[in-house]
């Protein structure tokens, strides 16, 4: 279902420059995906697999997440002032919201329960668009691991499995976006602005690091009792047993599979990746 590229202009861009901002918008637009939740035929289940598929924890936490993310990018359109970027944010929040209404039309359909979240108050907007870019940065070099797992292991049915491999093509195509974006917006930046901007964006990274430490530090344990970062501690629920160590190669695997689809001219999310490969190469592979 996936419309991305498979070859590319290999010439550079400046980042930020208007070529930079119209390949970022042309790339967006073009590898678009078109389905509609509410028509999805969901597979009949076994009594077996449909106990696995209610039992998961996370289900809560993810309807609130992609909730909070939908509603989160669907009102900062507003802050781009680039009519081709403004036009690509709204359609990422139109994705955003179909991840929710996906989820929505899963939950209903497999009589999964889930409170509906409450609603969405903005504080900053830039900044909650920030936190929820940055977060999917993380939570997404997590899932396409899980997903990967979850495929291979044979917990679900091929059939679901199959169904969400659009939802993952989205969050590579909306955290290549993201980390683009922020890019482009500091270069707009008068000078004096942009060192406060990288501290507002590091203040934030930190946060999303601390909150994922803390995750990671229950690995093996109970998990934190929020729910928060599921994706760091789902293959406990989804998959065979898998250590950490097996856990980062596949998260590398697919992240680096999955992007090497699109532009290379664009700008990749590299924080997440390099400390997961220093991880991997200083973990004790029975970790």
């Amino acid at each position: 279902m996936s419309a991305a590229p498979t070859e590319f202009d290999a010439s550079p861009l400046r980042a930020g420059s208007p070529e930079h901002k119209q390949l970022l918008a042309r790339f967006f637009f073009e590898t678009h995906l078109e389905y509609d939740p509410e028509r999805i035929a969901w597979p009949e289940l076994s009594a077996e697999e449909l106990r696995r598929l209610t039992g998961l924890p996370f289900w809560q936490e993810a309807v609130a997440t992609e909730n909070v993310t939908a509603n989160t990018v669907t009102a900062a359109a507003v802050l781009e002032s680039d009519p081709e970027l403004r036009r690509a944010i709204a359609l990422q929040g139109f994705e955003e919201q179909r991840h929710a209404r996906l989820l929505a039309a899963l939950t209903a359909h497999y009589r999964i329960p889930v409170a509906l979240p409450a609603p969405y108050q903005p504080r900053n907007l830039e900044n909650d668009f920030l936190f929820a870019g940055f977060g999917e940065c993380f939570d997404s070099f997590f899932a396409f691991g899980l997903f990967a797992l979850a495929r291979e292991s044979g917990f679900f049915p091929t059939a679901l499995v199959a169904m969400f491999d659009p939802v993952m093509e989205e969050e590579v195509r909306h955290i290549l976006f993201f980390v683009n974006w922020v890019t482009a917006r500091r270069v707009a930046l008068p000078w004096w602005k942009r060192p406060v901007f990288r501290l507002r964006c590091g203040w934030i990274i930190l946060k999303q690091i601390a909150a994922r430490v803390r995750t990671a530090r229950s690995l093996g344990g109970e998990p934190p009792a929020s729910g928060e970062n599921f994706t760091l501690t789902a293959h406990q629920d989804i998959a065979a047993p898998v250590t950490l160590h097996g856990l980062l190669a596949q998260c590398l695997a697919e992240n680096d599979r999955r992007m090497a689809r699109y532009d290379a001219r664009l700008l990749r999310p590299r924080l997440v990746p390099d400390i997961a490969r220093v991880l991997y190469r200083i973990l004790p592979a029975s970790l």
